[in-house]
């Protein structure tokens, strides 16, 4: 895989760094995960392909075996507010100048610096900052997030995840590691790039539910069918809203013109009449032959089973029979292969980890004994 060999120590924390962490072990990276002391029982979160020590942070003994760790790895990554490692002795001029190869990644929400920079928050919070949120939301109703997936997900882990691959790619040729500065308000802001650099175009001059991308238009926008299920429109160009009319069995000379604004709300009212006349298998029926941008919203265990999906492979089943999406993108030469296990009790790996970076078993029973570590490797099962 892609990033064999990279070796990533991911400190535990909420959604992003967990998620910029999988994202590194499914392209190959081998990404072990400190746990907190006492956390033994708790549940993983996006864990897949990773292995677990239970480490004591908050002692002098417990930093000292991370900074032990960090020399032999490739990249760190803390989701922590600004100032939490520097006060752990653990700060990127420590660790560094250790191991001057050393990718030093920190997902925080506002940054390192500024004002904001050790005050705590959300998705919800990085994306009201970030000016995205102003920008969401339906006509007359208060802006809403869309569940935590652009400020945490897009903004936070994936962002960083990106940040991460420049770095080790820029160390092929310096030879020397970096810090990265991942927060979640700037890349939330830099997603949105679309949204600044077309202020002056004319898309965004209605208020906030108004306008062409943000389900203002009547043929860009969801809409209930008879049996309770959603169809999405998205037939912006003229091409695909006339197979869009042609579809839902209008004719173009009783419409008022595609981009006459001030007749959407009734061409909505009137496109919605039509939708509800139908189940959205029938609708899909009629669409799934024709170019008009015109699709069904379907759940997460419809999307699993969808005929298109199916056949590209897009959703994977774990040894426990969960499902989730594939790895993206897709490589040609050297495509993920994500962990069909388990994801790993917290605490399983502490001995294992431990060993592998040179501690001797009387080192790993005294911090044992010493409650710097916890281990929770699981019993094998008795053969009957």
């Amino acid at each position: 895989m892609a990033l064999k060999g990279v070796r990533v120590v991911e400190l535990a924390g909420l959604a992003p760094g967990p998620f910029c962490g999988m994202v590194l072990a499914d392209f190959g990276a081998q990404v072990l995960r400190v746990d907190r002391v006492g956390s033994l029982g708790d549940v993983s979160q996006l864990a897949r392909g990773k292995r677990s020590l239970v480490l004591d942070l908050k002692r002098a003994q417990g930093a000292a075996v991370l900074r032990r760790l960090c020399t032999r790895a490739d990249v760190l990554l803390e989701p922590f507010r600004h100032g939490v490692m520097e006060k752990l002795q653990l700060g990127p001029e420590i660790l560094l100048q250790e191991n001057p190869k050393l990718i030093y990644a920190r997902l925080s929400g506002f940054g390192q610096s500024g004002q904001f920079s050790r005050k705590a928050g959300h998705d919800i919070n990085y994306l009201a900052l970030s000016g995205v949120l102003s920008k969401i939301g339906r006509s007359g109703d208060n802006p809403y997030a869309p569940l935590n997936l652009l400020a945490d997900f897009g903004g936070g882990g994936l962002m960083c995840a990106l940040g991460i691959l420049m770095a080790l790619f820029e160390r092929t040729r310096s030879g020397k590691g970096q810090v990265i500065d991942a927060n979640m308000v700037e890349g939330t802001a830099y997603l949105s790039s679309f949204l600044w650099k077309t202020q002056n175009m004319g898309l965004w001059e209605q208020p906030r539910g108004q306008n062409l991308l943000d389900g203002g238009a009547p043929f860009y926008t969801t809409y209930r069918t008879a049996d309770g299920q959603f169809m999405a429109v998205g037939a912006i160009e003229p091409q695909f809203y006339r197979q869009l009319i042609q579809g839902l069995g209008l004719k173009s000379e009783e419409l008022p013109k595609q981009m006459s604004m001030t007749d959407w709300p009734e061409m909505k009212k009137r496109f919605a009449d039509v939708f509800a006349k139908k189940t959205k298998a029938e609708w899909c029926q009629i669409f799934d032959g024709i170019d008009a941008c015109v699709t069904p919203v379907l759940t997460l265990e419809e999307a699993a089973c969808h005929d298109h999906n199916r056949e590209r492979g897009s959703f994977m089943t774990d040894e426990e029979q969960h499902v989730s999406p594939r790895p993206a993108p897709l490589l040609s030469n050297t495509p993920a292969a994500p962990s069909a296990e388990r994801d790993p009790f917290v605490g399983e790996h502490t001995e294992d980890i431990l060993k592998e970076f040179g501690f001797n078993q009387e080192e790993i029973d005294q911090l044992c004994s010493d409650r710097i570590i916890e281990s929770n490797k699981p019993k094998s099962k008795a053969h009957l």
